[in-house]
This record gives C-alpha cells, structure tokens and sequence, in this order.
C-alpha cells in the first residue's frame, strides 16, 4: 500500500501540468471535488458504508479538508498555473516530513526534542530545495507568487496530516473523504467564480483536461486521497509523511519524461541532498520512539 500510495502521488503534480492550461485551478478543483463526492455517494450506498457519528468527528473532517484538500491542492495548482514545474513544486512540498518531525518531537517533550543529528538533515534538506530553485530563479520559473503559494500547500498538507492523526478517530474511509471533500467543495466553488467561468461551463474540454480530471477523480481522489487516510488512521504522523520524501525524485522523474523538465546536474544533487535531510530528521535516534507513539 505504502508503495502504491507514492506512485499514485506524484502524479498529482504531473496532472496538474496537462490540466492548468485549459482552465483555472479553481474551476479544476471544484469540478473534481463534486464529480468525486458523487462517486463516493454511488459507493457509499452500494457498499451501505457507516457515516461519522457525532457533530465533533463530521467538525474535525471538515477541517482536514479544508487543509487536505482545499488550501493543499489549491496551492499546489496555483502555483503550477503561475508557472512553477511540477518537479519543483513536488520538491517544496516534499519537505513536509521534516516538518512533521520536528512537530512531533516539539510537542511530545525534551524526550523527543531534535537531536544535533536531525538539525544537519534539515539544514541538507534546505539546502537541497535551494540548489534547485536557485537556479530557476534566474529562468522566471519559479518567483516569489508561485514559491509562496507552494509553500502555503507545505504548510496546509502538514498541519492537516497532524489535526488528522490528533483529532479524527478511526471512520470509513469512503464517508470520512466525502465529508472532507464537500467542505472543500463549499470553499472551491466560490473562489472558481472569480477565475470568470461558471461551474456549468469550465473550459472547452481538451483531450488533456478530461484525462487530467478523470486521473484525478478516479486515481489520486479516491485512490490517493483514500490511502492517505487510512495510512495516516493506521500509523504515525511521522512515519506516514516519512514516505513523501520519495515522492519528488517520482515527479522529478515523471516531468523529465513527460514535459522535459531539466534534470541537471544541480537539480540531481539538490533532490539527492533534499532525500538525505529528510531521511536523516526521519530515521535519527528518537524518531522510531516518535513513531511509536
């Protein structure tokens, strides 16, 4: 499962590239949003799956999909529609193990505080994103509007992994992501309006817009989305995000092929130092105690 989840992933970043040039990420995302609450509700009712009990749980879901849903993947195609690379944009949100660890080990005491060990790998995985984006810098891919809406999606998909594993108890996980998404739906849609298209008309409809958005309903919603959760649901916030590490090399990788996305010598070494920071913060001494926890 683990090893699915990260394929299916990186490729969130990817499909963002194919859809962002025939409509605004806001449209983009509603229309996923509501053609995957629709899915969840036809499998719901086939498979007759239990609805979260009690006003705080349907409360807490809300909120995880507002920060999972709604602010992650509304930073992310943001900044992919501002112009950011896929490789890059899934290199900045790659850093979200590192803060999760550092999280965790803030608020769980001095028996858990970060060791000198996990300071060098955050600062290797800095440096890592620094390398990478230092060069684009100069080549206009990556300014401060984009970088900023990037690291707002960093920010979103980390507080949400530990609101999620702090404060929703274990639920079905088709229920729980329908809740999730129709609170994602009810912040989208509005801000869709403003990109100047009706939902009942989002753009002509390319070839590359319906594979992006039949991808992102059927792959990454109710595929990804639904490991996630029950990744998160069945083990620790830092464990589970320890996984993400691997998932810019996938998109680097995806987006060389795919778009011919450089893959130089600097950018080679920048996600090698980035993997290497965050391994070392992940698997320090105290970190297994951590996960344990």
């Amino acid at each position: 499962m683990p090893a699915i989840f990260v394929l299916i992933w990186s490729t969130g970043f990817v499909v963002a590239r194919y859809g962002m040039p025939h409509t605004g990420p806001m449209t983009f995302l509603a229309w996923r949003y509501g053609l995957s609450i629709a899915a969840f509700l036809v499998w719901i009712a086939l498979a007759r799956a239990a609805w979260p009990r009690g006003h705080a749980q349907w409360g807490h879901l809300a909120v995880t999909g507002l920060l999972m849903h709604a602010l992650y993947l509304g930073g992310v195609w943001a900044a992919v529609r501002a112009g950011i690379g896929a490789g890059t944009s899934a290199l900045v949100v790659g850093l979200q193990p590192v803060l999760t660890a550092i999280w965790v080990s803030a608020v769980q005491g001095t028996e858990h505080r970060v060791a000198p060990r996990q300071w060098v790998g955050l600062a290797l995985g800095l440096a890592g994103l620094v390398l990478v984006v230092w060069r684009k810098l100069g080549a206009g891919e990556v300014t401060v509007f984009n970088l900023a809406l990037c690291l707002l999606a960093l920010a979103a998909i980390t507080t949400g992994t530990l609101y999620q594993k702090r404060f929703v108890g274990p639920c079905d996980v088709r229920t729980a992501n329908t809740v999730q998404l129709l609170a994602a739906f009810a912040v989208t849609a509005p801000l869709a309006w403003l990109e100047g298209t009706p939902l009942g008309a989002p753009a002509t409809w390319h070839p590359e817009l319906a594979g992006a958005m039949a991808w992102s309903v059927l792959a990454l919603t109710l595929g990804g989305s639904s490991l996630l959760f029950l990744l998160i649901q069945r083990g620790a916030a830092t464990r589970v995000t320890s996984l993400l590490y691997l998932v810019p090399p996938c998109t680097a990788v995806m987006a060389w092929v795919l778009f011919d996305e450089a893959l130089g010598a600097l950018v080679l070494a920048g996600l090698a130092l980035t993997a290497t920071g965050v391994w070392l913060v992940v698997r320090s001494p105290g970190r297994e105690a951590a996960a344990a926890a």
